[in-house]
């Protein structure tokens, strides 16, 4: 079965190992009656074999729904809140003193000098300080009227380039009630995207960081002809001399203090309908320039309320950590799903996130320790390196604790397949591994890129809780399916939201169609009150990705491949970028080749490459640094990271580590890669190779590896 491939491999006495398994078995009997009456496990178990989605007619291509929502799709949070200045004001009476915006004080800076000669920024940080929802409303309030006295009109644009913080959020709630047409931009962009969207969407006016002002702002602000105004969300920057004339650099704090005392009161503010702009955000875009996705308001609503719908018990009493890019689609739904229910929003980033993280000073307390969130978003990325770091931490135990560990997590992967719980064992055995993300997390919410199953099996066992998968695009605000809690199958994107259904389109250069059995597959396209507007500028983009059917519902056709099982799930298993046809005819798609090679802990990231000029497929590898040195002092070869790298000779011996993982996973033999390239430089978001949520940029990694694609394809392969 697939959770027996997903085990871990112990080395136990085999005599021992029946007398283990007979206590075990005798452990699980004797509980098993009690827990089964306490735990209302009965009721989850049943749930998790229930339908969740089902097609609308019987014809191939039918659209699926949930099943919470087959007659009428939902699309408004609260009665009459069809705005988000609507929703934010409901919120704000209904959660008035709650706490709504958690920042930490920074109580002392250090620079921390490394062997190498290196400086690293270390940081000691405070408790959480909490802006309620009444003083985020009246800062949002302030912020708008202030940007209205420095000339902002309804419907026009204002940018936002900065890092994920509360000033984000409370711009972002004062363009909404103001009506101004938020436009997002990733603080990783490189120089030419920014001025790209800053130009295109003519914004006279930035809101950003000191920091970005200084790092990113400042050498491109002079390819921004019509930038008048920059808000600064951290205080007053140091004195530049080298601002173009004209430009005006404000502080967030003189700009609310303007709207605090402009006279409002005779002026009726212009408040949104649903059909309004509320952002234009720009996709990464793991292919080309980004593109300006607009997105109305009824957008984001319809989006939201579906999200929610997927969250039992969702309240006053959680907290959710925010440190993804609220410039991304999955971080700024998750945040206003939040700000929507009473949740507590406590922020932080990624140097910061853990007491391991690279910016926290050692010994002191990482975000998680100290706010103890119980909801947390991650993309894939982060969810691998956690599982790699822990798993590394095992192999480091003793024999006897590493033993202990791996009968724990074997005994919990078959209960957890069965649908039971495990009390005794996430007491005894992963409490510690918990306490890594502050202890309390009772959902984490993957999005943004494919969690391979072994990932998401570890994440259930280890930190206690259930993993919900989601699918979504920027183009469907976001919203497309997410997996119920309950549901511990791995590999699959769980069931529509209640916002939207899904149908599949046969696309027949792949040889995947809805008449397909057992399981219909095909391209996905996504229908409902989500579906965003179309690209902004961009209107042959918006034909080809958009259509309205003969019923007036608009459809995104994704480009991604996906299958419906008969639970009304969906499984992604393609994507027809990554298709591509060998000389011989055969089709790889270069994600699947990826997923089977991915966790292997040798492997830190991956990208495969295929040409249809050629027979074979090459790779990218980025090596675990520590996995990799040992293996090359196994093989008694020397040199430094960047001669290990680049040897032909460790080529060979990755190679071979790879075929064999490939052999395991089942590829065909023409989808292993015959050749790769040893990257020593890690790929992020700052070399533009991949995304923000860390999907790979292939056009950029093809552009940048062209020489050792040549060289790969240069010699014939034996």
């Amino acid at each position: 079965s697939q959770a027996d491939k997903m085990k871990l491999k112990h080395n136990i006495n085999p005599v021992l190992l029946q007398l283990i398994n007979f206590i075990v078995l005798v452990y699980s009997l004797v509980t098993y009656i009690p827990w089964y009456i306490l735990s209302g496990s009965k009721q989850a178990i049943a749930k998790a074999k229930q339908v969740k989605a089902r097609p609308v007619n019987n014809k191939p291509g039918g659209a699926y729904r949930s099943v919470n929502s087959l007659h009428c799709l939902a699309s408004v949070l609260y009665p009459g809140c069809d705005t988000l200045d609507k929703v934010f004001k409901y919120a704000k009476t209904k959660y008035k003193d709650k706490k709504l915006l958690g920042t930490r004080e920074i109580l002392k800076e250090e620079d921390e000098i490394q062997p190498s000669g290196k400086v690293f920024k270390k940081v000691i940080l405070g408790k959480y300080t909490w802006l309620s929802y009444e003083d985020v409303y009246i800062k949002a309030v302030n912020f708008g009227n202030g940007l209205a006295v420095l000339g902002q009109q309804p419907k026009t644009n204002i940018a936002i380039f900065c890092e994920t913080r509360a000033e984000w959020m409370i711009a972002a709630q004062a363009c909404f009630m103001c009506n101004y047409q938020l436009v997002t931009l990733y603080a990783t962009l490189g120089g030419p995207a920014i001025v790209h969207g800053l130009n295109e969407t003519e914004v006279t006016t930035i809101i950003t960081s000191k920091e970005l002002m200084q790092t990113k702002l400042k050498d491109i602000v002079s390819q921004v002809p019509l930038l008048r105004h920059i808000i600064t969300v951290d205080g007053k920057p140091t004195t530049w001399s080298e601002f173009p004339k004209g430009v005006i650099v404000h502080t967030m704090a003189s700009v609310q203090a303007m709207g605090a005392k402009a006279d409002t009161g005779n002026k009726q503010p212009s408040r949104p309908v649903p059909s309004d702009i509320a952002v234009i955000m720009y996709t990464s875009g793991s292919t080309g320039i980004p593109k300006g996705v607009m997105i109305s308001h009824c957008n984001i609503i319809a989006g939201i309320t579906g999200m929610a719908e997927r969250i039992p018990n969702l309240g006053e009493k959680d907290i959710y950590i925010g440190y993804l890019p609220l410039a991304h689609v999955l971080e700024l739904s998750a945040e206003l799903v939040c700000l929507s229910h009473g949740c507590r929003i406590g922020y932080s980033s990624p140097q910061t996130l853990a007491d391991q993280s690279s910016k926290i000073k050692k010994g002191s307390k990482g975000d998680v320790t100290t706010l103890k969130p119980t909801l947390m978003a991650a993309v894939p990325e982060i969810m691998d390196r956690i599982y790699k770091n822990v798993m590394n931490k095992v192999n480091e135990m003793t024999s006897f604790q590493r033993n202990l560990f791996i009968l724990a997590y074997n005994y919990k992967m078959e209960q957890i397949s069965k649908g039971y719980t495990t009390p005794l064992c996430d007491s005894l055995i992963f409490r510690k591994v918990r306490m890594l993300l502050g202890g309390k997390i009772r959902v984490l919410l993957c999005g943004g890129a494919p969690l391979s199953a072994a990932t998401q099996r570890f994440m259930n066992i280890c930190f206690c809780c259930p993993v919900g998968q989601g699918y979504g695009l920027t183009e469907s605000a976001g919203a497309g399916t997410i997996t119920e809690v309950w549901d511990y199958t791995t590999g699959r994107v769980g069931a529509p939201l209640v916002c939207c259904e899904i149908k599949l389109m046969n696309w027949e250069e792949g040889g995947y169609y809805n008449t397909d059995k057992p399981y219909p597959r095909g391209e996905i396209l996504i229908g409902g009150q989500n579906v965003t507007v179309g690209y902004y500028k961009n209107e042959s983009r918006t034909r080809k990705d958009f259509t309205v059917d003969e019923n007036g519902q608009r459809w995104l056709h994704t480009g991604d491949i996906g299958e419906f099982h008969h639970d009304g799930c969906l499984k992604i298993i393609d994507r027809k970028k990554d298709l591509v046809k060998l000389q011989a005819g055969e089709y790889v798609s270069l994600g699947k080749v990826e997923a089977a090679l991915k966790n292997l802990p040798l492997v830190d990231n991956i990208c495969a490459y295929a040409s249809s000029f050629h027979s074979y497929v090459i790779g990218f590898v980025v090596p675990n640094q520590k996995e990799l040195a040992e293996l090359a002092r196994k093989k008694g070869f020397k040199g430094t990271w960047e001669e290990i790298c680049n040897s032909p000779e460790m080529e060979k011996e990755v190679l071979k580590v790879l075929a064999e993982a490939a052999m395991a996973a089942n590829l065909e033999k023409f989808e292993i890669p015959v050749k790769i390239r040893l990257s020593p430089d890690p790929w992020t978001p700052e070399t533009g190779l991949v995304t923000d949520a860390f999907k790979l940029k292939r056009k950029e990694l093809t552009a940048f590896y062209q020489t050792d694609i040549d060289r790969m394809y240069g010699k014939s392969v034996k």
